[in-house]
């Protein structure tokens, strides 16, 4: 073992930050600036990503479509799994962008997605935030930037759900319980948090349950519970003043949280409680289960480029983990990890809530010289930072040719191609950074070779891959029939994200019903989406004499059920019939 002594710390990388870092006021804006240009792009290009996106979406179109913001609803059934936090921020934003003469604004993906641009945004800079109770305003700009080019953070950015504001709102609690618990351990300051600090912590507690109930009360619960065994004691808790927080954590909550039980008969309590929360700590939901290790093993991709630096931390870790700054940080980082893994249902998003202490970790290692690690640690580290990188561009191209028809080799992103390569030169040099023991300037590459791969990915590339775009160029072939306010119907293709992008009675029926459906009496078109596989019944349960007309196919691939029974790639082809 040897410790890294990286050439980069004491000369380019200090001088670029502390530029950057003069003021804190340019670090944030720094900050902000480099993540809305990772998070923008895709943001208008991408389809609703089934199946969770859409939900959330389609939910809140619903409350504006109704009125009722209380219900959560999807169709008819009601979406009890979750608060209503992020009902109401997606409602917000979509009636500003209506205000403001958006076109269409109900059906626009990217009005809904504001919020966790927003909050992917906001958790850069409350990383930086966080991280100044534990280090150098350069070492805390680094820790927001591996939270700002990470490969889950980026997704997340781009999705309609919690997953993003969550992180935000944990990071931002986790910030305030660490300067309580540190000022604690400082001889000389007073401990606890100033009254405006205080009241700011138990604010972003209750948005944080009104969000997603209580993840962030979970992470924090965690680790005091661990520093009061480590410390055989909490006193410091006296300062957080819980009893008058648990009141500003009620105010917050209990008004709709009233009005929904009393709307729902306690129909939320079970569906939250017992049919979410508990049925995934029991079992796998939704065939999303996997085996313990499952969030180690993809760590290295969801964490990256940051990733590799975190193993070169972790000796470190473990070596200084009587120091009280590493402390709190294991304290936040390894029971909520723990539990995660235990837990059947598995999403590379539930560890986002942690990553940002990671991300301090790391740096805190790098400031104190405490990057040591093996030959072998270090090209275990180099060669992971370039898988990423590597998988893309063998993978992107792949893919398309997998997966698009007739002559896929015309159909690849040729726009995609310049900046994949580029990520993977990026990316070896990053890799031969770390190899000769500048890991802080292979971060630096790794970070470049984060944003070719946005613009690879999110812009140029998954847009044009039309056999996953099966929803949008259904919604597409509706519009071209020239209906106005058609009603719609589907059968074999039951996606959320048609639901969001036709009209919120869509009907998902049986052949029989889906016929009767076109054949009902009254005005207005009436079009049927019908996979090939029910086609025959259904052409069978026609019975008026003028038949509706099928005016194209559309063929592709669901990506929630690509493979058949035999694991083989199954082909979606729906005919698009109208009755007019």
């Amino acid at each position: 073992m040897r410790a890294i002594t990286d050439k980069v710390r004491a000369t380019d990388w200090r001088s670029l930050f502390h530029r950057m870092t003069l003021t804190h006021l340019r670090a944030l804006a720094t900050l902000a600036l480099v993540s809305f240009c990772l998070f923008v792009p895709g943001q208008m290009s991408l389809q609703p990503m089934d199946r969770d996106e859409p939900r959330f979406a389609q939910a809140s179109k619903q409350m504006l479509e109704t009125g009722d913001f209380v219900d959560i609803r999807f169709q008819d059934e009601a979406r009890h799994k979750k608060p209503v936090g992020i009902y109401w921020l997606q409602s917000a934003t979509v009636s500003i962008g209506k205000a403001m003469g958006v076109s269409d604004p109900l059906r626009q993906i990217w009005l809904y997605r504001i919020p966790s641009l927003v909050g992917a945004i906001a958790l850069v800079l409350l990383t930086y935030w966080a991280a100044l109770a534990f280090l150098s305003r350069e070492g805390a700009m680094l820790a927001a930037l591996m939270m700002a080019a990470s490969v889950l953070l980026g997704v997340e950015a781009r999705l309609a759900k919690t997953d993003a504001v969550l992180g935000a709102l944990s990071i931002a609690a986790m910030g305030f319980l660490a300067r309580s618990y540190l000022a604690s351990k400082a001889p000389g300051i007073a401990p606890g948090l100033s009254s405006r600090h205080l009241v700011l912590f138990w604010i972003v507690i209750g948005a944080a349950v009104l969000i997603k109930g209580p993840i962030t009360p979970l992470v924090a619960a965690l680790a005091i519970v661990v520093l009061a065994i480590r410390d055989r004691g909490a006193g410091w808790l006296k300062g957080l003043k819980p009893l008058q927080g648990l009141g500003i954590v009620a105010l917050i909550v209990l008004p709709w949280f009233v009005m929904i039980l009393m709307k729902s008969g306690g129909g939320f309590i079970e569906e939250s409680l017992g049919k979410d929360m508990l049925a995934k700590v029991g079992s796998a939901q939704e065939k999303h289960g996997a085996p313990p290790g499952t969030y180690l093993g993809i760590f290295w991709i969801t964490f990256w480029p940051a990733a590799p630096l975190a193993l070169l931390a972790a000796a470190f870790a473990w070596r200084e983990r009587r120091d009280d700054g590493v402390a709190f940080l294991l304290a936040w980082i390894i029971p909520f990890w723990l539990i995660l893994e235990a837990v059947p249902t598995k999403l590379p998003h539930y560890v986002l809530p942690v990553l940002p202490a990671i991300a301090i970790l790391t740096m805190l290692a790098a400031e104190r010289n405490g990057l040591s690690l093996s030959r072998l640690l270090r090209w275990i580290a180099a060669v992971l930072m370039l898988l990423v990188p590597l998988v893309f561009l063998v993978g992107a191209p792949a893919l398309f040719l997998i997966l698009e028809e007739g002559l896929a080799i015309l159909r690849l992103p040729f726009l995609a191609l310049p900046f994949l390569a580029l990520a993977a030169v990026l990316g070896l040099a990053a890799a031969l950074a770390v190899s000769r023991m500048r890991p802080l300037r292979g971060f630096l590459f790794g970070v470049l070779a984060s944003a070719s791969l946005v613009i690879a990915a999110y812009p140029l590339g998954l847009p044009m891959l039309k056999a996953f775009n099966l929803s949008p160029r259904l919604a597409e072939a509706a519009r071209a029939t020239g209906c106005e306010n058609p009603a719609y119907a589907t059968i074999g293709y039951r996606e959320p994200s048609l639901v969001f992008l036709t009209d919120t009675e869509l009907l998902m029926g049986s052949p029989e019903e889906t016929a009767a459906f076109l054949e009902a009496p009254g005005s207005g078109c009436r079009i049927a989406f019908i996979e090939r596989a029910f086609e025959e019944q259904f052409r069978a349960a026609l019975k008026g004499a003028a038949a509706p007309a099928l005016v194209t196919r559309v063929r592709g691939v669901n990506i929630n059920a690509a493979l058949d029974k035999q694991r083989r790639l199954r082909v979606l082809d729906l005919a698009v019939y109208v009755r007019r």
